[in-house]
């Protein structure tokens, strides 16, 4: 294996549990901005992706793994805006009461 590939697994075997324990201890108060926070990490996401599947020349599994990258950000970014709207729908008053 290359030296590349061993750094990047590297990396994703300590964000995985690094970042399960991140999101597990965050204050309920603070689910809306982080949701916002991973929107915006995954639009940045899906650029680098395209960007991937988009050059010319790049090895087929790059151009597949890019394809996988832009249609998984893609989900997580339409789910967190769905959650975000109905977690800020709690907060409204509604129309009937004081």
């Amino acid at each position: 294996m290359s030296t590349e590939i061993e750094i990047s697994l590297y990396v994703l075997v300590l964000a995985v549990p690094l970042g399960l324990e991140l999101v597990r201890r965050v204050s309920p108060l603070l689910h809306t901005p982080l949701m916002s926070l991973t929107n915006a990490i995954s639009a940045i996401s899906v650029v680098g992706a395209i960007l991937v599947v988009g050059s010319k020349g790049s090895p087929r599994l790059s151009e597949i793994l890019g394809i996988i990258a832009v249609a998984f950000a893609t989900i997580n970014i339409v789910a967190g805006f769905l959650i975000t709207d109905r977690m800020l729908k709690m907060f409204k008053k509604k129309e009937g009461s004081k």
